[in-house]
């Protein structure tokens, strides 16, 4: 009932809830509807999103002649289901090196993957869009200088990423929290190897080393497969991952739905 009917008593007050099916609703272990007309729904999956409509009568009684007259209300509710976005950090650093050529840079780059790859391996994370360029770079009294500039994601969707939500109540906070272990762990590895080689006076620079204060990072907000965001749709959850509507879809990790006209249904994962 809207606020203002709340605010007064109701006699006799009946609810009939209407699902997205256009079904009436009934009790299950996922439905329950309170003696008051309230609507509990348990373990809201995609195909549970939709129009919800409510249906309320009630009884006005004259007091002077107990006439009855029954009033009937009807309520809309969209309904949807929602995730929170999966968490991605796009990261960037800077090595020395002695040239633009040759296969050093290469050595460099796939060692250097598979040592944040078995760091982060146990966290269900790993090492996803490596790639490098070797740009000259002009240094003050240095002239041109070759460096090598990396970038990498760290994501949670390593192979065995789903044994992370094994009797996790929060599936996406459960993730999330270990992307944002690696996230810290790949932070403290490259501080770690600033400190060795600039701070310790005695060891002498190799001849491809990281480059201090050259780390950078920035997190990636994806959906899974089903969902996307929507701020003009869905202003009051910006930032959430919402069930693709009917004539939209979206594949894992898209941030979007896209349109599909031949889609019916809520959460579609393809476009037939």
């Amino acid at each position: 009932m809207d606020l203002s009917l709340a605010k007064k008593e109701t006699v006799d007050p009946t609810y009939l809830w209407i699902g997205p099916n256009e079904k009436p609703l009934t009790g299950s272990y996922q439905i329950n509807i309170t003696q008051t007309g309230k609507l509990m729904v348990k373990d809201f999956l995609e195909s549970l999103s939709g129009l919800y409509t409510c249906t309320l009568s009630y009884k006005i009684i004259k007091s002077q002649t107990q006439e009855e007259k029954i009033i009937t209300q009807t309520y809309d509710f969209m309904m949807f289901a929602y995730q929170e976005p999966d968490y991605s950090y796009q990261m960037a650093v800077r090595f020395t090196a002695k040239s633009c050529v040759g296969r050093y840079n290469e050595l460099l780059f796939r060692v250097l993957k598979k040592t944040l790859d078995n760091l982060i391996s146990d966290l269900s994370c790993h090492v996803t869009e490596p790639s490098y360029k070797c740009h000259f770079v002009k240094l003050p009294k240095h002239g041109l200088v070759p460096e090598l500039f990396i970038a990498f994601q760290v994501s949670t969707f390593a192979p065995q990423w789903k044994s992370a939500c094994n009797d996790a109540v929060d599936c996406e906070d459960n993730t999330n929290y270990n992307v944002l272990q690696a996230r810290d762990r790949i932070e403290e590895f490259f501080r770690s190897q600033a400190y060795v080689f600039y701070h310790n006076t005695n060891k002498t620079l190799p001849a491809m080393h990281f480059m201090d204060h050259s780390f950078q990072m920035a997190r990636m907000d994806s959906c899974r497969a089903g969902f996307g965001k929507n701020e003009g749709l869905h202003s009051n959850c910006a930032t959430c991952c919402v069930v693709c509507g009917p004539g939209t879809f979206s594949r894992d990790a898209d941030v979007t739905c896209e349109t599909c006209s031949s889609i019916l249904n809520y959460g579609a994962k393809v476009c037939p």
